[in-house]
């Protein structure tokens, strides 16, 4: 049967209906069959016009049938500002101006997926704002090493914590009728020869640690879109990759959203399109007619070697997206709100609940600014603006507070605030290439000198240190984990001249802190904090907020003990990178090995203390089918209102294979008064507790017993509970 007459007919009763106004009138066709009857009334060029950008960030719309435009923007912790069609120039808008979150580790350092969610909100309500249709976030590859460029914007080196966070964010965004689109999928865990480099790993480390958080954010977040990365994955390019984009997304996922590629990530035409690439972004053509999935797509299809049926499958991926955002009903569209007060007090909360309290020797913290004459304010950090930096996650925010306008704002009147540089900014970004960073390490006496002084005239001593986007970027990796600019030797002398020193660590990636450790009695980890970064900083070193944060990595006393580098495989060589430590990434390689870092995944100190204790499991003995339900009970027994997370590890001790020494499978954080006490339920799938075992290519429950470990870091449990699985 000629299906032509018929879909045209429900296409024309669908546009004759849409334009009837009134809610009796809205039409019963599924979206599947709006989707066919606007194929069968497109020409090839216009089906392989809506696979390929015909500018930066736009897709051409086919006016005649009233398929729109469509828009994407950078953006995965706020919405980028205006850049010009045709080149990377910014357009000069004056209503761009977005609300910047704390880019994806400080909100991971939050292990609070309802900060995700409210951050998916806020984004999705100024992406519309902005008239932008998908959003290019979140970031969910893993930090498999501390150098990465790009860690600052990846949250963590556990698939789970990654996983929760990016699901409450996708959810939330995704109600405002915007597509995200997860990236970078798969093992962009570099950024050096990013473009070039061949990423092997086993099939077991990709399903136990690489693919969780993609398959999360498809399975249950439902993200629309997703973004193919720019390296090669066992020899095949990521956007043309069959077993990726085939057999993992499409099939096991059930994904049925757009594939894009990253910017200028697209190889070939022919082998692309058939193993699943949709839509093909940032081309280093000038002619858009010229890039693979244009005119050579047309071609390939009038030569028989792409069927049409491959190209219609394409750009129904495409409208399915469109009708998912509402993109053909603009009337029902969720509306969009820019920098309003509630954006901006999610952009403050997600700052002030990242903080992680590393150190507090002789209860240095908080600071009673009531009783303190003078502090001295040091660093270069202390004035610096992070959001505009790291390339494709920068902000044009529409304000930023530093450390010490906030520390001024708020203590100035009664406090004397004495600042001093105490280093400088010695490394020039240029993209591609972290050789800028050479020579950061020369120490500037001059500064610190002028330092020092400033610290034996203050009755307290915070200095501001850490990174910038210099070395936390994409585009290129950090030489080393080293503080640069000679912070380091800054640090030590400032603490000799005045022993009551604070230091603040702004950074999204690990820093080599052995030289400061016993140097310093109090030490804060306060991330890239966004557009409110002072405000929060400032009051969890007062006391108006308790440190609840928590680290999302490991932080290792040196790079040797990171396992990428142990074995070294980072950055790999000659283009190829083999991921040797299989699944012991993180803390998995550190619990395992017996080696001790600085401070361990999921460390974080409080103003309060908190008693964990009643830890028990619903039942002893479980099958492969089964739920555990464990319950535990928390109290706060200090005199400060605070936040706990309380973390659940698993360990298999008896298996026959290696596995990690302990895997987290739950987390809660919790909020209590003083004195308050709580009890609680985690749960985890008896399912949760298998290893993907590579000879039968299954994921495998083995029968025996385990240990689940109720604690507060991966290094602090406080109780255990022995269980069997049948």
């Amino acid at each position: 049967m000629n299906m032509r007459p018929l879909l045209l007919l429900v296409l024309f009763t669908y546009n004759s209906v849409l334009a009837q106004p009134g809610p009796a009138q809205t039409p019963s066709f599924t979206t599947d069959q709006k989707i066919q009857a606007l194929i069968s009334q497109m020409t090839l060029a216009e089906k392989v016009s809506l696979l390929h950008g015909n500018s930066k960030f736009y897709v051409a719309g086919i006016k005649r049938l009233g398929v729109p435009e469509w828009a994407l923007s950078d953006g995965p912790h706020g919405v980028r500002a205006e850049v010009n069609r045709h080149d990377w120039a910014y357009a000069g808008w004056t209503n761009d101006s977005a609300t910047c979150f704390p880019p994806g580790t400080a909100l991971a350092a939050t292990w609070n997926p309802a900060l995700a969610y409210q951050q998916g909100l806020v984004l999705g309500e100024e992406a519309r704002f902005r008239k932008k249709d998908i959003l290019l976030g979140p970031g969910v590859n893993i930090i498999r090493s501390p150098l990465c460029g790009r860690n600052f914007e990846y949250m963590s080196e556990d698939p789970l914590l990654v996983s929760r966070m990016a699901v409450a964010y996708i959810k939330a965004l995704q109600t405002k009728d915007v597509a995200v689109s997860v990236k970078h999928w798969l093992a962009n865990n570099q950024e050096e020869h990013r473009d070039s480099v061949d990423v092997s790993m086993s099939e077991r480390a990709l399903r136990e640690i690489y693919l969780p958080a993609f398959k999360a954010s498809v399975m249950e977040g439902g993200a629309y879109t997703v973004m193919a990365a720019y390296n090669r994955f066992r020899g095949e390019w990521c956007s043309e990759n069959e077993y990726l984009n085939r057999q993992l997304l499409r099939t096991e996922f059930g994904f049925k959203g757009v594939l894009m590629t990253d910017w200028s990530a697209a190889h070939t035409t022919v082998k692309a399109a058939l193993t699943g690439l949709d839509l093909e972004m940032g081309t280093d053509k000038n002619d858009y007619n010229e890039w693979y999935f244009a005119n050579p797509l047309i071609k390939a299809v009038e030569e028989g070697k792409v069927p049409v049926s491959v190209v219609d499958e394409k750009v129904a991926n495409v409208l399915r997206v469109m009708f998912n955002t509402k993109m053909f009903d603009e009337q029902k569209r969720a509306p969009g709100k820019m920098n309003t007060p509630e954006h901006q007090q999610a952009a403050y909360n997600s700052a002030a609940e990242a903080a992680v309290l590393l150190q507090n020797n002789g209860k240095l913290l908080p600071l009673h600014f009531d009783k303190i004459r003078s502090i001295a304010v040091i660093g270069d950090n202390a004035t610096r603006k992070h959001c505009s930096g790291g390339l494709s996650s920068e902000i044009k925010a529409l304000y930023e507070i530093t450390p010490l306008q906030a520390l001024q704002q708020k203590f100035g009147a009664t406090v004397k605030i004495n600042y001093a540089q105490g280093y400088e900014k010695q490394s020039t970004f240029k993209e591609g290439n972290n050789s800028g960073q050479a020579g950061a390490a020369k120490v500037n006496w001059k500064l610190i000198d002028e330092a020092v002084a400033v610290a034996k005239q203050s009755d307290v001593v915070i200095i501001f240190g850490g990174l910038n986007h210099d070395f936390d970027t994409e585009s290129s990796d950090k030489q080393n984990m080293d503080l640069p600019y000679g912070q380091e030797v800054l640090m030590q002398e400032v603490a000799k001249a005045n022993p009551n020193t604070v230091v603040v660590i702004i950074a999204g990636s690990p820093v080599q802190l052995t030289g400061i450790v016993h140097r310093v009695p109090a030490i804060v980890w306060s991330w890239f904090g966004g557009m409110e970064a002072g405000n929060a900083v400032a009051d969890v070193l007062s006391g108006k907020v308790n440190p609840s944060g928590k680290l999302p990595f490991t932080v290792p006393v040196s790079l040797a003990q990171s396992p990428a580098h142990a074995l070294g495989n980072f950055p790999g060589r000659d283009l190829k990178v083999n991921y040797e430590e299989d699944i012991l990434v993180g803390y998995r390689w550190f619990d395992t090995k017996k080696i001790q870092p600085q401070f361990p995944f999921g460390y974080g100190l409080s103003y309060t203390d908190f008693s964990l204790s009643h830890f028990s499991t619903d039942k002893t003995a479980y099958g492969k089918n089964e739920t555990i339900k464990a319950t535990f009970t928390i109290k706060n027994t200090g005199s400060v209102y605070g936040a706990e997370v309380v973390q659940l590890y698993a360990t298999d001790p008896v298996c026959s294979v290696l596995r990690p020494e302990k895997e987290l499978k739950a987390f809660q954080k919790i909020f209590l008064k003083p004195g308050e006490t709580k009890t609680l339920r985690m749960t985890v799938k008896v399912a949760d507790l298998a290893f993907y075992d590579e000879s039968k290519k299954a994921w495998n429950t083995e029968a025996g017993e385990y240990i689940l470990q109720l604690g507060t870091s991966s290094r602090a449990i406080i109780q255990k509970v022995k269980i069997s699985i049948k």
